[in-house]
């Protein structure tokens, strides 16, 4: 249902995918043209092909030593506009973050660039905005900051990472202790995962759709009770991939310097 109410709303669709099987992970992948085909075609549920192979032969190879591994789940949200979301108390990326790390085994969560934006600095992190010639809308020439910006949508495709743990249950002997102390071995048995990662795709496809679905309702309701009838030359420049300026464009200015003071 919230995939539906998605798609009618602004044609926005969510695909997730596994990008990392332990040191194993995913190149060459275009977050814009990639699809749930490219996704389904291999068991490992990885749209790179020379990849998957790799991260096949190495989650058989764990298996046989009766062993498990863990890896990331990479979610992108295409035609999100901009607006969605709260700047404080209910940021968009929180409310991701709430959902994927209430599934079973995540243990990690990462929005855009994550912890690897911790190398760059603030000039290679920013990213630039500029008009797009074609439709008039404000863009970004990157995506490091993955869709959000302040903890609201700014149009662009919205890009999460979800860590997952290696299965704790293994076909290997493992000490531990019994519920009245006594310390025992355990040998897991019957049918395990040694991988958990292409389950998890649907669950977080399911979650981000439900956030997403839950912040459209909530922008609808708060933000366009009224309309907007301020001339366009007065209202701001409407951002994102599925934005269209109406009316005429502004003329591209000069440089202007602007001084931001922080406390």
């Amino acid at each position: 249902i919230a995939r539906k109410i998605l798609k009618m709303y602004n044609g926005i669709e969510v695909l997730a995918y596994v990008s990392k099987v332990q040191d194993i992970e995913a190149e060459n992948i275009d977050q814009d043209t990639f699809t749930m085909e490219d996704v389904d075609s291999n068991i490992v549920r990885c749209p790179d092909e020379a990849s998957a192979e790799k991260m096949l032969e190495r989650i058989d190879e764990i298996r046989k030593a009766g062993n498990s591994i863990g890896g990331v789940v990479t979610c992108v949200a295409r035609n999100v506009p901009a607006g969605l979301g709260s700047p404080v108390f209910d940021k968009l990326e929180a409310d991701l973050a709430k959902a994927c790390m209430s599934i079973p085994a995540a243990k990690g969560f990462e929005s855009g660039d994550g912890f690897a934006g911790t190398l760059l600095s603030g000039i290679e992190h920013n990213d630039e905005f500029y008009i797009d010639p074609e439709t008039g809308a404000t863009r970004t020439r990157t995506n490091r900051s993955g869709g959000i910006q302040g903890g609201i949508s700014n149009g662009e495709n919205i890009v999460i990472h979800v860590a997952f743990k290696p299965t704790s249950t293994i076909a290997q002997v493992q000490e531990t202790v019994t519920r009245d102390g006594q310390e025992v071995e355990l040998r897991g048995k019957g049918r395990h995962d040694p991988c958990v990662l292409p389950r998890a795709i649907p669950m977080v496809e399911a979650m981000v759709a439900l956030v997403l679905a839950d912040a459209v309702m909530c922008q609808k309701a708060q933000c366009e009770l009224f309309p907007n009838d301020a001339p366009l030359s007065e209202q701001p420049n409407p951002m994102g991939t599925t934005a269209k300026r109406e009316g005429e464009r502004k003329e591209k200015g000069g440089r202007v310097n602007l001084s931001v003071d922080e406390e």
